[in-house]
């Protein structure tokens, strides 16, 4: 059994609507959002951000970054899905953009 309760269906649809900005993945494993910013100095300084909130976390995301556009994916493998570990990340990740 999972250490990391995943997500039911119920709970998953009122976890959502903390934020609103990320989508689900076809598979309801994990959310996903892309973030654009003006250069590629600008989307690094984000994800340094994110991965000090990560690492105090102990919740990494699955990410790619190409100059200026950051891809962010949530997922908590020690649930096989989603759980409140990536609604909460996801909430932290916003607040960093205000």
């Amino acid at each position: 059994m999972p250490r990391i309760p995943q997500l039911t269906d119920e709970e998953r649809t009122v976890a959502l609507g903390a934020v609103p900005l990320w989508r689900l993945s076809d598979d309801a494993t994990g959310i996903s959002r892309g973030f654009m910013f003006k250069d590629f100095v600008e989307a690094f300084s984000f994800m340094t951000q994110v991965a000090l909130l990560a690492e105090r976390a102990d919740h990494h995301p699955e990410w790619s970054n190409v100059y200026g556009r950051v891809d962010i994916r949530l997922t908590t493998h020690d649930a096989n899905g989603l759980s409140m570990r990536d609604i909460a990340l996801a909430q932290e990740i916003d607040a960093l953009l205000g």
